[in-house]
């Protein structure tokens, strides 16, 4: 837990201030600790800065306590809490505006895997659904990708014992804190997905599954991923919801066709049929559109051509398995010149090896 998490939590607490905004201000201020320590009249001049929460921030002690209780709560339940600025916070997110400031993250899988496909669909999935579901999900595990979905009856269900079951690692979005599994009854399965997948969500312990928070939840879902698959869906539901956000985001929606007066093939057909979805017969849709095939092409030529020098490898090597990682860790971790460090990260850079990143962070590509 780092020194300015207390301050992050509480930020998200704070009336009048939601995660756009809260993002701004926090790259205005430099930390959310600088919030806090800012004076009212420093406050009064943020643009956008509402008078409720400057009172707030000037008089922060029952949001501060409030915070210090979800930090306890993360570590006695080994619970990751993750920033936007951080560097396991998921990577696709943070193209999105809307993005949470904060998720909690209780499990193993890599939130930046190279791909993440999100599989989504009805509650009430037919043997038709749980065919093309079980069929995907076998395809993909050539692939090496993370499967995300929202841990709900049908077609989420499904997808995540699926990819247990294929041994890909899956992780669950939920609509409440980490306190518990909604539903119920998936209690097990979330169990079973910690060693490889886990678990994930903004609200902190103590929420329950109220029917708001779902369609934020669904955006996380979307946000999160490469592709978004729609299993089955009737004309009105979440999937569509999470569609329309996947859509929203540039994410490429991909969708099982089914007969016309199937009710939970409607929303398919729709999507197809309104041009919001590519038609998805079996993985060979997903990975053409994705053009999976000729980037593991591209992957082995860089491989094959690229040769690092030992400085560069120090470089490399502060990336270990994570697909992100800050300035400051590879300034630690290489023990290179500061000076040195950004000629390297500029070179490395313009050989499409990495990517810079808000945040003063750097992205394998």
């Amino acid at each position: 837990m780092n020194d300015d998490l207390q301050y992050q939590i509480a930020l998200t607490l704070l009336p009048g201030i939601g995660d756009i905004s809260g993002k701004k201000f926090v790259h205005y201020c430099g930390n959310a600790s600088a919030i806090f320590q800012e004076t009212r009249k420093s406050l009064e001049k943020i643009t956008g800065m509402r008078e409720t929460s400057i009172e707030a921030i000037c008089k922060p002690k029952e949001y501060l306590k409030r915070a210090e209780e979800e930090i306890e709560f993360c570590e006695k339940n080994d619970i990751r809490p993750l920033f936007f600025l951080d560097s396991d916070y998921p990577r696709r997110l943070l193209q999105c505006d809307d993005s949470p400031m904060m998720l909690y993250y209780k499990g193993k899988a890599n939130l930046n895997a190279n791909r993440v496909v999100a599989i989504v669909g009805t509650r009430n999935i037919t043997e038709y659904g749980k065919e093309n579901c079980n069929q995907l999900v076998e395809d993909l595990i050539d692939d090496n990708v993370l499967i995300v979905s929202g841990l709900a009856y049908g077609v989420d269900t499904c997808a995540h014992k699926a990819a247990l079951k294929n041994d890909i690692p899956t992780v669950g979005v939920m609509g409440c804190g980490l306190q518990q599994v909604y539903p119920s009854a998936n209690k097990k399965l979330a169990n079973d997905m910690l060693e490889r997948g886990g678990v994930l969500t903004e609200c902190m312990s103590g929420t329950q599954p109220d029917r708001e928070n779902f369609p934020r939840r669904n955006r996380i879902i979307a946000g999160m991923a490469d592709a978004v698959v729609v299993i089955e869906s009737a004309m009105k539901g979440g999937s569509l919801i999470t569609a329309d956000l996947a859509n929203s985001y540039s994410r490429d929606v991909f969708a099982y066709p089914g007969r016309v007066m199937d009710i939970y093939s409607q929303g398919c057909n729709y999507l197809i049929r309104t041009n919001r979805a590519h038609l998805m017969e079996s993985v060979l849709n997903l990975r053409y559109v994705m053009r999976w095939d000729s980037e593991s092409k591209v992957e082995k030529q860089t491989a094959l051509f690229r040769e690092f020098t030992d400085e560069e490898r120090l470089i490399m090597d502060c990336f270990g398995s994570n697909a992100v990682v800050s300035l400051d860790d590879i300034i630690v971790n290489s023990e290179l010149p500061t000076t040195k460090i950004a000629a390297l990260l500029l070179n490395l850079e313009f050989d499409g090896v990495l990517m810079a990143m808000p945040g003063k962070r750097y992205q394998k590509c």
